[in-house]
């Protein structure tokens, strides 16, 4: 009589997925994997840049442009002759809250502009005629009387800084408030 044994299964053979990586596999991935990294390293110097141009540089000539809005808004409603490009504001030599100026930072008008330095200092007395080699940001202003008001005058100012970083747009801020006549000013 023959005995008969039951079919012992076979080991299991490794199937190709299970066998892991080769070395060539894993260097184009590698590869790859660089190639998109220097990518996205471009694109972070850029927004960087961007970030510095449209954000820092942008809030500081808000700032300051609020500074000189501050500045002309404590005048008298009355004053034209307070020199308002130094500071503290000079109360002769200057043009106060007289109706003219500009809001065109490419063409200032005389006592009607005034300099900062990187830090927002102020760096000189200025004219509109001189200006200073160092200079950082631009501020000029417009004093007009908006039309058919006698007891209202429109002051609008632009604050601008010397130039862009990364070759964008120069950061630019306008503010403009109304200034009413308050008793016997």
């Amino acid at each position: 009589m023959k005995t008969i044994m039951p079919d012992r299964p076979e080991a299991p053979r490794p199937i190709r997925s299970e066998a892991g990586f080769s070395i060539v596999e894993t260097v184009i991935a590698t590869s790859i994997l660089l190639v998109v990294l220097v990518g996205l390293m471009s694109a972070m110097g850029m927004a960087a840049a961007l970030t510095e141009n449209e954000g820092h540089l942008s809030a500081r000539a808000a700032e300051y442009a609020q500074d000189k809005m501050e500045q002309l808004l404590a005048l008298s409603y009355s004053d034209i002759a307070s020199d308002t490009t130094q500071i503290p504001t000079a109360s002769v030599n200057g043009a106060g809250l007289a109706a003219g100026g500009s809001q065109d930072p490419a063409a200032p008008v005389a006592k009607y502009v005034d300099y900062l330095d990187p830090d927002g200092k102020p760096l000189c007395p200025c004219t509109g005629t001189t200006v200073p080699a160092n200079w950082f940001y631009k501020r000029v202003w417009q004093i007009s009387t908006p039309a058919g008001s006698t007891n209202l005058k429109q002051i609008t100012v632009t604050a601008v800084v010397v130039r862009s970083v990364a070759n964008k747009i120069i950061p630019r801020a306008t503010v403009t408030a109304l200034r009413t006549r308050i008793g016997n000013e």
